[in-house]
């Protein structure tokens, strides 16, 4: 009776095996059914051809907005935490004291290192007309100097670990961010607090080559933020990038200062308007044509009644047209309208 229900319950996981098996089957041809129906099916596109167009005589570019100076502040004292003095949102000054470190240590060792190098000069000051008076040796004289030394840059030491254990902002901001409370322990180089200077902020935007050398150290450039849609502000280009990365484009960093009445903060998009900049014909897609992200883009192109999907490298913006780089050529057809329903190598039907 046994062996019979053994053997049953074995037939009956194989055939549950074998169901599963033809079942998964049956799902992979209908799904290769499918796509081989749509293969079959011309999918009806609107298409644009690529072309070569001047653009506007601005160069316009969206940045991220990020602060003067961003600097952790750091403790140099190790111990507890006694005082903490800010809390995020405080502005501070260079100098201000952010926090305190337990110092009763360090001001017993400043007491002890004060009084040897005042035994030492007391001894210097005693040794010298002795040696003068020939009552002891030079080397006498000269320990008696080494002593002074040695004692002078212990309590050099000593006056400077007990500044220490008063942590100072850097420079002059915001706190952004508070990392320690009062009664934590720290140690040398532990963050207490995030200080960010935006009283004058920088914008950084990626351009192309042939924009790149365009450019120039202080031209100026208008600059417009989503949130204060009908004010400019007026930056000036800092620094341009003397090294370009994978894509050919050259990190480029402009200056602005922070408007009182209209503030900006770390963090933001920024539009930057070049205007400045004279431009050429350049190789010109609908935006509309786009597949994916302006940094990660395709585009359809259209090849004997059939989509092709390829990579493309986008530069800058004009109104609803994109500037292409690399990967397309003139009079080549784009997708711009019915991509969503398109795979590499599906047979299309242009339609107007």
């Amino acid at each position: 009776m046994k062996k019979i229900i053994i053997t049953v319950l074995v037939l009956a996981a194989v055939g549950a095996m074998g169901y599963t098996l033809f079942s998964n089957k049956k799902k992979s041809e209908a799904k290769t059914a499918e796509i081989s129906s749509q293969m079959k099916n011309d999918i009806a596109v609107s298409t644009s051809p690529v072309k070569m167009q001047m653009l506007n005589d601005n160069l316009s570019m969206v940045g991220t907005v990020l602060p003067n100076n961003d600097v952790n502040v750091l403790s140099e004292a190790q111990g507890r935490i006694t005082h903490m003095n800010v809390k995020v949102g405080d502005v501070v000054s260079a100098g201000t004291i952010i926090a305190t470190v337990d110092d009763e240590l360090k001001q017993a060792a400043l007491i002890s290192a004060q009084a040897n190098y005042d035994k030492a000069v007391s001894d210097w000051n005693r040794y010298e007309p002795l040696f003068n008076e020939k009552a002891m040796t030079s080397a006498q004289l000269d320990g008696a100097k080494l002593a002074v030394k040695t004692a002078e840059a212990q309590l050099l030491m000593a006056k400077r670990q007990l500044k220490d254990t008063k942590i100072t902002s850097p420079i002059s901001g915001i706190v952004s961010a508070r990392y320690i409370d009062a009664g934590s322990s720290v140690d040398n180089k532990t963050a207490i607090v995030n200080v960010v200077d935006i009283s004058t902020l920088k914008v950084r935007i990626n351009v192309a080559e042939k924009d790149a050398f365009a450019l120039k150290a202080g031209d100026k450039v208008a600059i417009t933020s989503s949130v204060y849609p009908t004010q400019k502000f007026e930056g000036k280009v800092a620094s341009i990038g003397s090294k370009g990365d994978e894509a050919h484009t050259y990190p480029v960093e402009i200056l602005l200062p922070n408007n009182k009445n209209y503030p900006l903060k770390a963090g933001m998009f920024a539009k930057v308007d070049f205007t400045s900049v004279a431009r050429t014909n350049s190789l010109i897609i609908p935006r509309a044509a786009l597949v994916g992200s302006v940094k990660d883009a395709e585009v359809f192109v259209v090849e004997n009644n059939r989509a092709k999907l390829k990579k493309v490298l986008i530069g800058s913006e004009a109104e609803s047209n994109l500037e292409v780089l690399q990967g397309l050529n003139e009079g080549e057809i784009v997708v711009v309208n019915g991509q969503n329903n398109l795979k590499d190598g599906f047979d299309v039907k242009v339609i107007k």
